[in-house]
């Protein structure tokens, strides 16, 4: 279980607009970060009132009625004893172990998202990354890098990178607050510097507040595409071969960027228009966020 919607995204619809009475519980920085993605989810959906599953006050309802539940802490409800581990991934995210009277059951749910699929090491995934952010910094374009490879590439200094999602920055106010619920590793860490303050990195509020000029970097959300300052900067730079767009994460059917990972010859802009789509397109999991990067014009 964790925050992300395409494991959650029904709940609020389930508590709320069905007869199910039953109880909730999820991690105290699950359930913190599960209800900024559910207030983001209203926000940006593209669909009438009428055909939302649930609005704001729906939330509001339905976070009241979740419990929390501490890693390792034991609970018990009509005889079933339950309690949970962590599961790594993303912060919150916990499997759950159950006994029922003195049985835990044969059986393991679990989330097999990439369960066929075979995925080259994250080393090499890292190097395709930087190696296609890199070519493109040699021909005038923009660029994001790991601190180390930053360090070790002087002449990627003066290219900006941007990160323009409000709800990402909104999280990792909730992440530095549990930063001893993380490995020791970034706990160590934390205690001499913040590995959340990223110095190389602007925050970007909106595509008005964007000087497009020259090379730049810019991590955008929503990842699919769909709306959003990701979806505005995508259809301001789609037709130009100098421009590229990274997706390093998954992407789920129905979305524009799983569509323009076949590299269709055009896009539908979001005024129905179409547009052609010379853009680089380039798709590099790491199941992670949307990166928009755009090379210089001549």
């Amino acid at each position: 279980m964790n925050f992300h919607l395409d494991h959650a995204a029904s709940l609020p619809y389930f508590l709320e607009k069905t007869t199910f009475k039953g109880r909730v519980f999820m991690t105290h920085a699950t359930k913190a970060i599960y209800k900024l993605f559910l207030s983001d989810y209203v926000k940006v959906s593209k669909v009438s009132v009428e055909d939302m599953l649930y609005d704001e006050q729906d939330i509001l309802r339905f976070m009241d009625k979740i419990e929390v539940i501490d890693f390792h802490q034991t609970l018990e409800v009509n005889g079933i004893r339950f309690w949970c581990y962590t599961a790594g991934h993303v912060l919150g995210a916990a499997m759950f172990m159950v006994d029922i009277a003195g049985f835990s059951p044969d059986i393991c749910i679990i989330e097999s998202t990439y369960g066929v699929q075979l995925h080259q090491p994250r080393n090499v995934r890292e190097k395709r990354f930087t190696d296609v952010i890199h070519s493109t910094i040699s021909q005038g374009g923009c660029v994001l890098i790991p601190d180390e490879y930053w360090s070790n590439h002087p002449e990627l200094h003066n290219i900006p990178i941007y990160y323009a999602s409000p709800l990402a920055k909104r999280c990792m106010a909730v992440y530095q607050t549990y930063i001893n619920s993380m490995n020791e590793r970034i706990c160590n860490q934390f205690a001499n510097s913040n590995p959340f303050d990223f110095k190389h990195i602007s925050t970007l509020k909106s595509i008005e507040n964007f000087n497009d000029v020259g090379p730049s970097v810019v991590m955008a959300s929503p990842n699919g595409l769909q709306s959003g300052l990701s979806r505005q900067l995508f259809e301001t730079w789609c037709s130009d071969k100098k421009n590229a767009c990274v997706i390093p994460g998954y992407v789920v059917e129905g979305t524009l960027a799983k569509t323009i990972i076949n590299e269709p010859k055009e896009v539908t802009l979001m005024n129905g228009l179409t547009a052609p789509l010379n853009m680089q397109v380039h798709y590099i999991s790491f199941s992670l966020m949307q990166i928009l990067h755009r090379q210089v014009c001549s």
